[in-house]
């Protein structure tokens, strides 16, 4: 199975006062997904809106980002993904945005809850 997360949804899954650091909480993100997706031997791709500022790089992950960054653009590179994938249906899209899960799900992959994904990765 390999992951696509929808990375500013999984973020805000959770009240736990990310907006006052936008960066710190894109970069626990990413740790937190290397953990996991190192202890799972899952193939894990992150997308955001825009590069992360610092630049955020990792050896087990792949951090990326929509193009030019506008309102919905990281859905649609999410989308962009999941179509040019040769076996879209070994995708699972974690996202809880109803729109990008009905565009996933059309492209042929499915759609996971992020707070589900989250709690996953980062227990309470």
């Amino acid at each position: 199975m390999r992951w696509i997360v929808d990375g500013m949804n999984v973020i805000g899954s959770r009240p736990d006062g990310w907006w006052r650091d936008r960066g710190g909480a894109l970069a626990a993100l990413v740790e937190r997904l290397e953990e996991w997706a190192a202890d799972e031997g899952a193939d894990v791709t992150v997308v955001f809106e825009q590069p992360p500022s610092p630049a955020i790089e990792s050896s087990t992950i792949t951090v990326a980002h929509a193009p030019a960054p506008a309102p919905n653009s990281a859905d649609d590179e999410i989308v962009r993904l999941v179509q040019a994938d040769p076996d879209p249906a070994q995708i699972r899209v974690a996202t809880s945005d109803r729109a990008l899960a009905e565009r996933v799900r059309a492209a042929g992959a499915s759609a996971y809850p992020a707070e589900r994904l989250r709690n996953l990765i980062d227990p309470r």
